[in-house]
């Protein structure tokens, strides 16, 4: 599935790439920005980074799940941003409504 429609990245190359980041340091942390620098990119219109930021929590948390961690180590981070989206409400971009965008 193509994510990044700017740089044409699929899901597949973002997956490869966190998980290469994550065996140089299963502990480090891995924002959109750190993925497209390994990959040799740079966001354009960054309209993809929230499903990148969706599929780094996946990928991690797949990650830790097959390491030698017991599971009480394991944090459910997906849940977590997903409740603090809900927090802020999903019709809001930086404290603005949906139809008060610049562009």
């Amino acid at each position: 599935m193509l994510i990044c429609h700017c740089n044409i990245i699929t899901e597949k190359e973002i997956e490869q790439t966190i998980v290469g980041l994550l065996d140089e340091d299963p502990w480090q942390l891995i924002v959109p920005a750190k993925v497209y620098h390994a990959m040799r990119k740079r966001g354009r219109c960054c309209g993809c980074f929230p499903n990148v930021v969706e599929t780094i929590i996946r990928v991690t948390e797949n990650y830790h799940a097959r390491s030698e961690v017991g599971d009480v180590n394991i944090v459910s981070h997906l849940d977590r941003v997903r409740g603090l989206r809900g927090q802020y409400g999903s019709r809001t971009h930086e404290r603005r409504t949906a139809d008060h965008r610049a562009a």
